[in-house]
């Protein structure tokens, strides 16, 4: 997957090859909250999705809502027997505790 970066916000970027153009949708907005932008170069394409964030960003400080999507910060994860055992036997061989083990898992797969 391509990705862009601006102010905490990532979008994933895809081609159109038969249009010829970049397209992008923001990632991790509230539900029902969509953001897209395109353009036929890279520069166009960075240009828009700065404009459409900026306007986002805008738009919800003049409504009172929050920009982002908050994340509690717990998790539930359902998974076959077999890897949740794996898991805790990983998590042991490291001397930790599986959430430990699991944030860190994640942390790392998530490039944080």
């Amino acid at each position: 997957m391509s990705s862009m970066h601006y102010k905490g916000y990532t979008a994933r970027i895809e081609f159109d090859e038969a249009d010829g153009i970049f397209w992008g949708k923001v990632l991790g907005l509230p539900n029902h909250t969509s953001i897209s932008f395109e353009g036929q170069t890279v520069d166009q394409l960075t240009k828009d999705f700065h404009l459409a964030i900026d306007f986002y960003i805008d738009d919800c400080a003049q409504s009172g809502k929050s920009a982002l999507k908050p994340a509690s910060g717990k998790l539930m994860l359902r998974v076959d027997p077999e890897v949740h055992s794996a898991a805790l036997i990983a998590a042991e061989a490291n001397g930790v505790s599986l959430n430990q083990w699991a944030a860190k898992v994640l942390r790392d797969a998530a490039q944080v």
